[in-house]
């Protein structure tokens, strides 16, 4: 919901409301991602604040002697139990105290909590995230909302006053590097860091991983889609230290360089990252992760992350781990170097050349018992929230995801592959599972399939299927990656029969999964600049305007009047002579008139 005043836009979002000049950046289309992040930040702030925080290892660091005097639980107990004593109602003894009576006094919303979370905005723009959190996350100490535009540090202090919370917001004007270096006293550690750039996160993570506090909860958005999906693997290389490919798994591959990229950071500091949710929606990525400390937990990274081989032809993919992990006598591992390649020189299936990516994070890229806790929150509280269909129907998909399968395949691609008409999602689904594997939606693309399934089962499925629809003469003259396929017999029996457990749980519910474009023009905008007046409204006209340039200009420079016109010939044109096309049936047939269909 916006509004005007003079030049400067107010927008309402869940309870805060913001001012934003043409100077500071705004994004309508993310409140997907903030309405997401204040749900997962009100399930960590339960977790952490009210439940022991469970350590990775029997000893005892600085970091979690600090955070045992900063619990608030007994502090927390003795003060609500007084204020039933004066009251005389409820209960007077301690052990009578209940978990949901604490809940509404620790985590109550809006309100300073003296031994709460200290979180860090690093990149706030006019801080319409940091005034959400502050009235919709409880358990809140403070929320440095730093940006490095002075305009924005100054729109930050009006919307605090605005929103009344400037006993929770602390406005910031420095650069964000340097407000995470400066704080990475043991002390001085955030509980959570969210960083949402514009662009790439990749020069921010260094000072993160060493900022957030152990067990602590770091956010991470990257826009540049482009680099990390493979259209410039040199780039993507230069940032996240990982090789993209330009494969159909490619949104889910680059959530994998992501983490491996901020594990790699987290492991110089002998800390180590476990993911708790990762997201690929609209033209951004998303991470959720805890960081931990402990060296010996660090050492396992190396089993955790892979290469990744890409055949060229038919698009099928194959893992080798960097290293390997093997447990040993009591709490012990053997460490060492990964033995391969997994393929040939050429691919066994229809003898294209290989790509080879990464290094990728291949272990899981969720923790369901939390995202599990995150949809029943959201459930309970949908009315706070304007995109909650959509974060439940998201959440659901990835609850059903297969953890242990990396990346996954496109129906629609395997069909082009071999040239034959499209099996139905359940179809290939029920042929996986008859044949004794598991499979999987993804919720990074529609009529995708996670499986365990090795390559050799999914193409003798595509195999059975032309034997029964079988493809054109014309399709088996060319050498191409589909006539090698299919000169192989199946070697595994393929059931097509639909079985009642092919169908995810989510598409019987009907849940928002794959959204359609939210609004016109809804990409990622451009940086935030200043202007005179209403800035965002002409550059809307401009790309109004340049919309379909290309083709506009290559219609222009070409005479139409030289093709006849296709529906004139079938007695349908009545445009007459505005018509583009020559209704003179008697002109010469060019090439260009035959390419064209005409």
């Amino acid at each position: 919901m916006d509004k005007m005043t003079d030049d400067i836009k107010i927008v309402k979002e869940g309870l805060a409301e913001a001012f934003y000049p043409d100077s500071v950046f705004y994004n309508p289309v993310q409140e997907f991602n903030r309405d997401l992040t204040i749900a997962v930040l009100n399930q960590f702030a339960q977790e952490y604040l009210l439940n022991k925080p469970i350590s990775q290892s029997n000893k005892r660091t600085k970091e979690d002697k600090v955070k045992e005097k900063q619990m608030p639980t007994n502090d927390m107990r003795n003060e609500l139990e007084k204020e039933k004593e004066k009251e005389k109602e409820g209960p007077t003894r301690f052990e009578d105290i209940s978990d949901a009576q604490i809940n509404r006094k620790v985590l109550q919303r809006g309100i300073k909590c003296d031994n709460g979370l200290r979180i860090l905005e690093a990149l706030s723009a006019s801080g319409l995230r940091s005034m959400r959190f502050a009235k919709e996350v409880g358990g809140i100490n403070e929320i440095i909302t730093n940006d490095f535009s002075k305009d924005a540090y100054e729109m930050i202090k009006k919307n605090a006053a605005h929103n009344n919370v400037e006993d929770l917001i602390v406005p910031s004007l420095a650069d964000a590097t340097m407000v995470m270096y400066q704080n990475r006293r043991y002390s001085d550690r955030f509980h959570i860091i969210d960083l949402d750039p514009y662009g790439s996160a990749v020069q921010f993570l260094d000072g993160a991983v060493q900022a957030v506090r152990d067990g602590g909860l770091l956010c991470v958005t990257c826009t540049d889609t482009a680099v990390l999906c493979g259209n410039s693997s040199e780039t993507c290389y230069s940032k996240y230290g990982a090789m993209s490919l330009k494969g159909k798994f490619c949104h889910e591959m680059a959530l994998r360089i992501l983490l491996q990229s901020i594990e790699s950071h987290a492991n110089r500091y002998s800390r180590y990252i476990v993911p708790l949710m990762s997201m690929s929606a609209d033209f951004y990525i998303r991470v959720f992760v805890k960081v931990h400390t402990g060296q010996g937990i660090v050492k396992q990274s190396v089993s955790k992350l892979s290469m990744v081989y890409h055949c060229s032809g038919c698009g099928v993919f194959e893992f080798q781990k960097l290293g390997t992990c093997t447990p040993i006598k009591g709490r012990n591992f053997k460490y060492g170097t990964a033995v391969g390649p997994p393929v040939q020189e050429k691919c066994q299936h229809c003898h294209s050349k290989h790509h080879i990516g990464g290094p990728i994070w291949t272990a899981p890229i969720h923790d369901r018992d939390f995202i599990q806790t995150v949809v029943s929150g959201v459930q309970e509280d949908s009315s706070k929230f304007g995109t909650s269909q959509r974060i439940v129907g998201m959440l659901s998909l990835m609850l059903e995801e297969l953890q242990d399968c990396p990346l996954y395949y496109i129906i629609d691609h395997l069909v082009n592959v071999v040239h034959c008409i499209a099996p139905n999602m359940l179809q290939i689904r029920s042929a996986i599972m008859n044949a004794g594997y598991r499979v999987s939606l993804s919720h990074a693309a529609k009529n995708s399939i996670k499986t365990d399934a090795p390559p050799n089962i999914i193409w003798d499925i595509m195999r059975s299927w032309v034997k029964t629809h079988p493809i054109s003469e014309k399709r088996k003259q060319h050498e191409t990656p589909g006539k090698h396929i299919l000169s192989k017999e199946p070697t595994t029996d393929v059931s097509f029969d639909l079985r009642a457990d092919a169908n995810p749980k989510s598409r019987e519910k009907g849940l928002v999964r794959f959204q359609q474009n939210p609004e016109s023009f809804w990409g990622p905008k451009p940086r935030a600049k200043k202007g005179s007046g209403n800035e965002d409204s002409k550059r809307m006209a401009k790309s109004v305007k340049l919309q379909g340039k290309k083709r506009k200009v290559m219609e222009e420079s070409q005479d139409f009047k030289q093709f006849k016109c296709k529906k004139f010939r079938q007695g349908k044109c009545d445009l007459g002579n505005n018509c583009k096309y020559s209704h003179n049936l008697e002109i010469e047939i060019t090439q260009t008139d035959h390419d064209n269909g005409n």
